[in-house]
């Protein structure tokens, strides 16, 4: 949808085919950080409060358990969005905005219906060997394939561009809770499994989506390790808090594709690449190519989209990194998270890194040493007994 309105906001016409019929959902943290808003608005999108609930920035609580199920000591470390990153609906806002999947995707086919863009739903699309593309079965002619069909891409397998690196490979599920928000963040919960994102969703809605490497790691398996965030949402004892819908899962993966285009077939969003949703960045992504593209399309150069493409995942994929090595690691991200918690300005600083608000020249050069000097007297706090942290 993010392509089709950057391409006819250029003047090109567009048919859309989608063998599924909107409001379509898909498991998905929900939570719209201030520049995938900006990006949303520049396709015409300009989401409000009342499309969900409002967030004002990011807080990590990192939960040290017994192994019982039982929590020893929790680290706080929240940050606000940076004032350099207040992209929010109408330019002035420093929120970002948690709303359903399927609003989001209603909101996307209004402004496509009243883009003109042709929208053929519940229609099956074929690639046959010869080169030809078949919607509903009849030929389908065209200056330009785009390939927005996710992480298992059948365009990008026809096209042959699925020489790739997988960096990282995890399993993702989401549920919604029916309380009210009880903070103005999402809140992401370390636990030894994975994280659980918390985001507002509504005035007594939220969301929760589990992130882990064990692809048995279900919702109510990460709730029963976080006693305190299953406390929050209702729930007691062993006794998962009851959720309005069924569980729907997902893969998430950090992948590097060695070429996004070839002649006039181009991907965009997971199909091009994607960055492991620990970051929040899947939807801003998407966003960004889709403009990225529109340009490139509009002045015929498809070698201009491969070399710019991966600059759009460069950040998020070094912050998945980043933090995948914390989730792998039980001691560096204590360490890690204990530092946020007493250096809030880092955290604030890393988030504009995140945000793209500051540069990561900037922050390496002004903050880098702060950090790893930080990380260094907690990693002596914790080896010597009685060091104040």
């Amino acid at each position: 949808m993010a392509a089709a309105l950057a391409l006819r906001q250029r003047g090109v016409a567009v048919t859309v085919a989608d063998a599924r019929k909107p409001p379509i959902d898909k498991a998905c943290g929900e939570g719209l950080m201030p520049d995938s808003l900006r990006d949303l608005a520049q396709l015409g999108v300009e989401l409000t409060p009342e499309d969900g609930a409002v967030f004002q920035g990011i807080r990590f609580v990192n939960h040290q358990g017994d192994g019982q199920g039982e929590t020893q000591q929790t680290d706080v470390a929240t940050a606000e969005f940076p004032a350099g990153a207040r992209f929010g609906p109408g330019g002035d806002s420093g929120f970002g905005i948690g709303l359903r999947r399927q609003t989001l995707h209603a909101r996307l086919v209004a402004q496509a219906e009243s883009a003109g863009v042709d929208l053929r739903w519940g229609s099956q699309v074929q690639l046959t060997q010869d080169g030809r593309v078949l919607v509903a079965g009849e030929v389908h002619h065209y200056a330009c394939l785009v390939g927005a069909d996710g992480q298992d891409s059948q365009v990008r397998r026809w096209a042959g561009l699925d020489r790739c690196k997988v960096l990282s490979k995890r399993f993702g599920f989401r549920r919604h809770f029916s309380v009210e928000p009880w903070s103005p963040f999402v809140e992401v919960h370390w636990g030894a499994s994975g994280q659980a994102y918390v985001s507002p969703v509504g005035p007594k809605e939220v969301c929760v989506a589990t992130l882990s490497r064990d692809q048995h790691c279900r919702v109510e398996t990460l709730l029963n390790e976080l006693p305190q965030l299953r406390a929050k949402l209702g729930g007691v004892a062993e006794v998962t808090p009851h959720s309005t819908d069924r569980e729907r899962g997902s893969l998430t993966t950090t992948r590097r594709l060695t070429r996004v285009a070839v002649g006039c077939i181009a991907l965009v969003g997971d199909a091009s690449g994607s960055a492991d949703a620990i970051t929040g960045e899947g939807m801003g992504m998407a966003f960004r190519q889709a403009l990225l593209l529109a340009e490139c399309f509009e002045i015929g150069d498809f070698e201009r989209y491969n070399r710019l493409h991966p600059a759009i995942l460069r950040v998020p994929q070094t912050m998945a990194r980043v933090m995948l090595i914390m989730d792998r690691s039980e001691a560096l991200r204590n360490r890690a998270l204990r530092m946020l918690a007493a250096e809030p300005s880092i955290f604030a600083r890393l988030l504009g890194v995140h945000l793209g608000s500051e540069p990561v020249g900037r922050f390496i050069a002004t903050g880098g040493l702060e950090v790893a000097w930080r990380m260094m007297v907690q990693r002596q706090s914790a080896e010597v007994p009685g060091m104040p942290a």
